[in-house]
């Protein structure tokens, strides 16, 4: 039942990030390709960003465009903020072990995940802004590898998932979007690298000294998502229950509640101390 409730909001919330995406490009794309587009808003089209992309919607909203987009970017931008203060927020606590009183502990998380880019938007202003979405968004397509590789294969591996892992057309279909995607990412990542080495201010020298560091990190980044990739997982983490067990002595263990002393437990799984301790999010 959890298995099928997740698939059904994360399909849910993916469709309607699906539509969305959908009407911005639509949007974009009718506006600017207009005949009648004046030159003020050919110059905002070849230069689009948070500040002049609300005249998209003139058409539709007229007056009240910017006001409305306003208040779209605020709760978009609330949206985000707190999805990545709390993940932030978790990870610390699990990884750090933080042992201290809660509103302390929540406050120092929750400051450290979203001072840095507080500081940045109040130096830079927007346009700092605006370039700081332009540097996050290269950083997550260079690590979105080592974190959509171990998710497919992690999904996939019959040691890891038993009988729930992903079948064999699940298997398919998500590999070959997920390198796909790596793939654009890697392309698009190098061949604005190289663009850039081309047509910067820097003297040869500087650029070839550039080209000498970057490009074997560049490789060595490759072999990494190669390895990762091929890595064989050894580690057995699913472990198949006794069906003649009491369900609520099993669940019971599950949940950490049962010392691993006791009988039942032989018949069923070892003890996991390690998912007994994890602290739950408060």
């Amino acid at each position: 039942d959890a298995c099928r409730y997740f698939l059904i909001e994360s399909g849910f919330a993916l469709l309607v990030a699906l539509l969305i995406n959908i009407a911005v490009v639509s949007v974009s794309g009718a506006v600017c390709s207009a005949d009648n587009l004046s030159s003020d808003d050919h110059h905002r089209c070849n230069d689009l960003n948070l500040n002049s992309a609300s005249f998209l919607l003139q058409n539709v909203l007229g007056k009240s465009s910017s006001t409305l987009y306003a208040i779209a970017l605020l709760a978009s931008g609330q949206s985000s903020t707190i999805t990545g203060t709390y993940a932030g927020q978790f990870i610390m606590q699990g990884f750090l072990n933080l042992k201290m009183k809660k509103w302390v502990r929540n406050l120092m998380t929750r400051c450290i995940a979203i001072t840095p880019s507080l500081i940045v938007s109040i130096i830079g202003g927007s346009q700092g802004a605006g370039q700081l979405i332009i540097i996050a968004s290269m950083i997550l397509s260079f690590e979105l590898p080592f974190a959509l590789i171990p998710l497919l294969k992690f999904s996939s591996s019959s040691t890891k998932m038993g009988p729930y892992k992903n079948s064999i057309i699940i298997i398919v279909i998500s590999w070959i979007l997920g390198i796909g995607i790596i793939g654009i990412n890697v392309y698009y990542l190098t061949t604005a690298f190289v663009d850039w080495l081309i047509h910067n201010d820097l003297p040869k020298v500087g650029n070839v000294f550039i080209g000498i560091i970057v490009f074997p990190l560049m490789a060595i980044y490759v072999l990494a998502v190669i390895y990762l990739t091929f890595r064989k997982d050894t580690v057995v983490t699913y472990i198949e229950p006794e069906k003649n067990v009491d369900p609520a002595a099993q669940s019971r263990m599950e949940s950490g509640l049962t010392k691993p002393d006791v009988s039942f437990q032989v018949d069923v799984a070892p003890y996991r101390q390690d998912l007994a301790d994890i602290p739950f999010p408060e």
